[in-house]
């Protein structure tokens, strides 16, 4: 689990094609929140969540398989590409976000990014089928990072940017017609299912570890 406050913004340094899947070899910059960093680890990358097989001074691997690559952006990293990291939550953490599992629900297009002196507005389109699962001021994640809708309007939302997130993470490189990670508020994806929203959910909306959950607990 993660909290969609980024930590460090990260550098693919090796891109490795296997068999339908690939293998990244992420570079870090910030040794202290790396300290410790061991394999087995969950790290999150732009929002996905993955598993350090390998790491060294300065870098770790992850192995995207086919699922990750079909529901993210990942697959369209190359080497020099930044991208926005986070160590899984510990419990003894502050939880400085919101509840984020780093299964990413899809990608949506940046309409457009809108200056307003101080901060900014950024403006993403987003699928139909997502609507039961977005509420005004409301939390979001967008390429892992922990945002709040500031405005919504049809299947269009704009989230504030500070300063210090516009800085601290990778949003400066995002250009209209962008595509980014999504993950949906997981508290409003369990309340729209008891609810019964639009009857069925859309497949990607519920991640199949979260479907496992739902059965398992009687949803």
């Amino acid at each position: 689990m993660f909290t969609g406050i980024i930590k460090d913004i990260g550098t693919i340094t090796a891109v490795k094609r296997r068999n339908g899947g690939i293998r990244f070899r992420v570079g870090y910059g910030n040794a202290d929140v790396f300290s410790g960093l061991s394999i087995d680890e969950s790290v999150s990358l732009n929002g996905a969540c993955q598993t350090v097989v390998a790491l060294g001074d300065g870098w770790f691997e992850v192995e995207s398989v086919e699922e990750t690559l079909s529901k993210t952006t990942l697959g369209s990293f190359r080497n020099g590409s930044p991208l926005n990291l986070e160590r899984a939550v510990r419990p003894l953490d502050r939880l400085g976000g919101h509840f984020v599992l780093g299964h990413v629900d899809c990608t949506a297009a940046v309409h457009h990014i809108k200056e307003l002196g101080s901060s900014r507005e950024l403006w993403i389109s987003f699928p139909e089928a997502f609507s039961p699962f977005i509420v005004s001021a409301g939390s979001i994640t967008v390429d892992g990072i922990s945002l709040t809708v500031a405005k919504l309007d049809a299947l269009l939302f704009a989230v504030a940017i500070i300063p210090y997130t516009h800085a601290h993470t990778t949003l400066p490189s995002l250009q209209q017609g962008g595509r980014v990670n999504l993950e949906f508020d997981i508290l409003g994806k369990y309340v729209a299912r008891q609810l019964g929203a639009h009857a069925a959910p859309p497949a990607a909306a519920v991640s199949p570890i979260d479907e496992l959950w739902l059965r398992e607990n009687g949803f």
